[in-house]
């Protein structure tokens, strides 16, 4: 029972950012690529994703001492977090596209840095993030073509 409640305490941070509400009439008015996935998919997508890096960050903390985990896991975790969290706030409250772009990019960025640093700590571990990095990449084409689609001179 220990065990569950702590991948519950690792998993329920990365769902914070849905609770920012989203203005859907703010994303129905944008002009939209073709590979847009549908809305309800995102959700589904996102679940999977968490609960992945959850597993991963629990690997990792059940396999060393927490004083025993390097800095640059922790620092890295935490950037990647932020980024992660800061896409809805940004594209959705501030209706800010490119900032939107900007946390997609930085998501990916520190997804590849976060695959790295836990590679050397539990190679295993690794698996998990492989759909993180590979949505974030995608994530991150898809916000550039969202805002390029949508600038105004």
């Amino acid at each position: 029972m220990k065990q569950i409640l702590k991948f519950i305490i690792i998993l329920l941070p990365w769902f914070l950012s849905s609770l920012t509400p989203i203005d859907k009439e703010y994303y129905n008015s944008l002009s939209l690529p073709w590979f847009t996935p549908p809305r309800m998919a995102y959700g589904i997508i996102w679940t999977i994703i968490y609960i992945g890096i959850a597993i991963s960050i629990y690997q990792i903390i059940n396999s060393y001492n927490k004083k025993d985990i390097p800095k640059s896991y922790k620092y890295t975790l935490l950037l990647n977090y932020i980024a992660n969290q800061s896409f809805q706030p940004l594209f959705f409250l501030l209706k800010n596209n490119f900032l939107g772009f900007i946390s997609c990019l930085l998501t990916f960025i520190t997804s590849l840095f976060l695959y790295i640093e836990t590679k050397n700590l539990k190679e295993s571990a690794t698996k998990y993030l492989i759909p993180y990095i590979l949505f974030s990449l995608f994530a991150s084409i898809l916000s550039l073509s969202i805002y390029l689609l949508n600038l105004t001179f």
